[in-house]
């Protein structure tokens, strides 16, 4: 009796199985997609994900700017690209109610011909005044379109705080008696790069020579706590420094993870606090 009966225990348990096994996978993709539809970045979402999140409170947009330059022998060109990115999801995911817009990784540089500024160096691309700023213009109205109610710019360069501000100004303006959207330049994200953060490496001992401007110890380490593949890190440990004709501006030898670290957490905490500061005033 036992030996007829083995045969359908084994037919029954391999069905249990199976649908011990499609249960699994229904719930693993299950949670995969639920992972991707709570992704803060705009780039990770379909159009009806962005819209319910947007109808259920998610009514800030971070526009990160970064640009593609020269960042010394050894910073790769989308430095800034890069490091706005990360930043940006951070500081969506502090805020709560925030989503993040692709990178607008082309802007002004200098001159293209004669070459001035980053243009003397290969792999830099600029474009004008004008069309960044139409292409800024242009971003934050698609967005008020779709229901958000602030429209964040995050620059991560120092050559076009100027024209985010005008952009912002100019929509304002013409928004004035429509409180549906605001445009905010936050500055603060970069100012913080220039003195907080240099301030506290100041106090760690280091000269304003190896901080630098510009691809310099602040700058590098800076990228290496974002993601050390920024950095070619076997250059650092060069004897000879890197000077002006290179591109750099500072020293970037003695750079580490943690040292930028403390820009990292600066430059977030300083942004998280700015715009919710902007988006209680115009409440």
């Amino acid at each position: 009796m036992q030996n007829r009966n083995f045969p359908f225990s084994d037919r029954w348990g391999s069905r249990v199985r199976l649908v011990l096994c499609l249960v699994a996978v229904f719930f693993g993709v299950a949670q995969a997609q639920a992972a991707v539809s709570r992704s803060n970045y705009l780039e990770e979402l379909t159009w009806t994900e962005l819209r319910d999140r947007v109808g259920t409170g998610a009514t800030t947009v971070l526009v990160p700017i970064g640009g593609t330059e020269q960042n010394g022998p050894h910073m790769v060109l989308g430095k800034h690209n890069v490091r706005v990115h990360v930043l940006a999801g951070e500081i969506a995911q502090r805020l709560g109610n925030a989503l993040v817009a692709p990178v607008i990784a082309y802007v002004p540089e200098g001159s293209i011909h004669p070459p001035a500024a980053h243009m003397r160096f290969a792999g830099t691309i600029s474009i004008s005044d004008a069309s960044f700023e139409a292409m800024l213009e242009a971003t934050a109205r698609s967005f008020k379109q779709h229901g958000f109610r602030d429209v964040v710019f995050l620059g991560d360069h120092g050559g076009y705080q100027k024209n985010e501000e005008k952009v912002a100004q100019k929509l304002n303006r013409e928004w004035s008696k429509d409180p549906a959207c605001r445009v905010h330049a936050l500055l603060d994200y970069y100012r913080v790069t220039e003195t907080a953060y240099v301030a506290a490496l100041r106090s760690k001992g280091y000269s304003d020579d190896e901080i630098g401007q510009h691809a310099g110890l602040a700058d590098t380490s800076l990228a290496l706590a974002v993601d050390k593949n920024l950095v070619r890190t076997e250059l650092l440990a060069s004897s000879a420094k890197a000077t002006r004709q290179d591109g750099v501006l500072g020293d970037p030898r003695k750079s580490s993870a943690e040292l930028g670290q403390l820009g990292v957490e600066q430059i977030v905490q300083t942004s998280v606090a700015a715009i919710l500061s902007r988006v209680r005033q115009q409440r």
